[in-house]
């Protein structure tokens, strides 16, 4: 049933019902003013039908028949057109409409009162009345009959019945007209929002402000709802996009290392008799092939996570005591390495710690790694501090190592993936997943040469933790670090000096 309609009914309905409760408050309001009218009318006969009845009662008291029937004339006369009752010591008299002479009467009141009968009602004045000069005391009583108030409130109550029934029809109409106009915003949104399908057409609501506050809300949930869905569906593709990258890097990059532990394997069951220290050489080489193959598969698992990391995951994170924390986990593993951390507190960021961590671990290790003097011990240097960029606080992270440095032409295609030197023990995925941390944190990252020229620097500007929490952390619009370079669409910010 359409809204209009449903709006016509109760109009029909709700219009009756108020004119019925309207009408009786009516009623009672017209009897009250009704029944005023006819005790004001009792009480002022009551002061000319007093004198007559004092009159009559000294005749009568005087035993005077002619004069008694002269005043008792009088009375009825002075009484017109209510009923009159009066009760002396000897004789009572009455004449006009009057209950039965049975029923009981109240006594010497100040105001009307209501006395039934037979299925009628009367107001009924009491009066006391003394005979001047004979002390001779009665009681008058006057009577109203309630049958024009009966008549005309019937009458009152007949016109509400009859105006409720004839509204109904008309109020109905017109609530369904009004209600069909007022609803005309609603059915062109649902007309408009009835012809989009997010499966095959990427047509969205498109709604003008109608002022009506309930349709206005109404189009802007349904805006939000097909926001949420289409970021919905793009991370779906993402995650897709992601799998398929994943299963293809991986099935181009675990074909070597597998191919060549079969070979190893192979040796091993055709030459039994392998002599110990050739044995040994091809379980070292086996070795390695599985650790290569290991850390091939979680650095693409970590690409995966940064791929598909979401905005609520982030928090405030104290860089300074993630530096310490990666730093001491690095002296654990190369314990013959020298890694120093400057830093000061407060520096904080809004991040993804798993991801932050990554970076500083892939950071570390790849100075540690690469970094390494030709003579003496490896020597990484951690640094943190506050900086300004373009007129906004930043958090400045620089690691520094005493190696033979990355080359000018070369400091682009580090961070694209699989990129590695020859004798590189690592997957060539490290400093992609620097690269890609830095993007999804809108951070700068650069690489200079060291202190003095000897090594090299890789520094990363992060924008600072504002001072109040964000509502929302604005993630890049495109990631997929797992498909190849040339058909990924974004890239990292870099920097040169």
């Amino acid at each position: 049933m359409r809204l209009s309609t449903r709006i016509a009914l109760v109009v029909g309905m709700v219009v009756p019902l108020l004119v019925v409760v309207s009408g009786w408050l009516l009623v009672q309001l017209v009897g009250k003013d009704l029944r005023i009218q006819a005790d004001q009318r009792l009480t002022e006969r009551a002061q000319s039908v007093a004198v007559a009845a004092r009159g009559l009662l000294r005749a009568s008291s005087r035993d005077r028949p002619r004069a008694e029937q002269a005043r008792q004339r009088k009375l009825f006369t002075a009484a017109l057109d209510v009923g009159v009752r009066l009760s002396g010591p000897e004789t009572t008299v009455m004449d006009g409409p009057q209950p039965a002479a049975s029923v009981p009467l109240p006594a010497g009141t100040r105001h009307p009162s209501t006395v039934r009968s037979q299925g009628r009602s009367w107001r009924v004045l009491a009066v006391p009345v003394t005979a001047r000069g004979t002390g001779a005391q009665g009681m008058l009583w006057l009577f109203s009959p309630d049958t024009a108030r009966e008549a005309q409130l019937g009458m009152v109550r007949r016109r509400v019945i009859m105006v409720a029934l004839l509204a109904a029809p008309p109020a109905g109409a017109a609530a369904w007209l009004l209600a069909a106009r007022a609803a005309r915003p609603l059915r062109r949104l649902q007309q408009a929002a009835g012809g989009l399908d997010p499966h095959t057409s990427a047509a969205r609501l498109d709604h003008a402000p109608t002022r009506i506050t309930e349709v206005d809300d109404l189009a802007g949930t349904l805006q939000t709802f097909l926001t949420r869905y289409d970021e919905q569906a793009a991370r779906t593709a993402e995650a897709l996009a992601s799998a398929r990258s994943f299963s293809a890097a991986a099935s181009h990059e675990l074909r070597t290392p597998l191919m060549s532990m079969q070979t190893n394997l192979d040796i091993l069951d055709a030459f039994q008799d392998l002599d110990a220290a050739d044995r040994a050489e091809t379980v070292d080489d086996l070795r390695h092939e599985h650790a290569r193959l290991l850390g091939l598969l979680v650095m693409l698992r970590a690409l995966a996570q940064g791929d598909l990391v979401e905005a609520d995951s982030f928090a405030v994170i104290d860089m300074a005591d993630l530096a310490d924390e990666a730093a001491a986990d690095v002296r654990r593993r190369y314990p013959g390495a020298e890694v120093v951390v400057h830093s000061s507190p407060g520096l904080t960021i809004h991040g993804w710690q798993p991801g932050l961590r990554s970076l500083l671990d892939n950071l570390l290790t790849n100075a540690l790694v690469h970094g390494r003097p030709a003579e003496g011990g490896a020597h990484v240097a951690l640094s943190l501090r506050a900086g300004e960029d373009s007129g906004s606080r930043c958090v400045v992270l620089g690691v520094e190592d005493r190696g033979p440095g990355v080359p000018q032409q070369r400091r682009e295609a580090v961070f694209q993936r699989f990129q590695r030197r020859p004798d590189s023990p690592g997957s060539g995925l490290g400093l992609t997943l620097v690269a890609q941390q830095a993007a999804l944190h809108r951070a700068s990252l650069r690489i200079l040469d060291g202190p003095g020229g000897r090594g090299a620097r890789f520094e990363v500007t992060f924008p600072a933790a504002p001072a109040h929490r964000p509502q929302h952390t604005a993630l890049p619009a495109h990631r997929d670090w797992l498909a190849d370079p040339a058909d990924r669409p974004q890239g990292f910010h870099k920097e040169h000096p």
